[in-house]
């Protein structure tokens, strides 16, 4: 599965204000929730599955970057959302820093090997510093869907 077959340019956001983890884990679930795919998803179930999840450890990977991610029941259909904050927040990141990049997946509960595979791949994408530094630079929504469903041939 390839990351534009589950993110779409409905659920990207661009200079986000949030002024917590909390804060930016419910904007992200309102995200996720639009577009195809996320109809039958209530926002509060998502941020909680979030939230459930954040609760097992952080998942500020460094280099302010965020991949929270959670299973839920009442979807069938893997789900993938990015926002980039104005600025950044304190996420309990495991090198300490603000993160202002966030990319959420949300899985079908019993999507184990496809989630970690999608995990990984998100995960190589933003050890890239570079990569990470474009989705800084970039303006407008577009240009981070340009990025994100492009990543391998810019990190190749």
């Amino acid at each position: 599965m390839e990351l534009q077959d589950i993110i779409d340019p409905e659920r990207i956001a661009f200079d986000i204000d949030v002024s917590s983890k909390k804060r930016a884990l419910e904007t992200v679930s309102d995200i996720l929730v639009k577009g195809g795919g996320g109809e039958n998803l209530v926002s509060h179930d998502v941020c909680e599955s979030l939230i459930a999840r954040e609760k097992l450890g952080s998942t500020g990977i460094g280099c302010g970057v965020a991949i929270p991610h959670g299973r839920l029941k009442n979807t069938d259909k893997t789900l993938a959302a990015f926002i980039k904050l104005h600025k950044g927040v304190d996420y309990d990141a495991i090198d300490n820093q603000e993160v202002d990049l966030i990319f959420a997946l949300l899985v079908p509960e019993n999507s184990t090997e496809e989630h970690l595979q999608i995990l990984a791949e998100v995960a190589e994408m933003f050890s890239d510093a570079q990569f990470r530094e474009k989705l800084r630079e970039a303006d407008n929504q577009q240009a981070l869907w340009s990025l994100l469903k492009n990543w391998k041939k810019m990190v190749a």
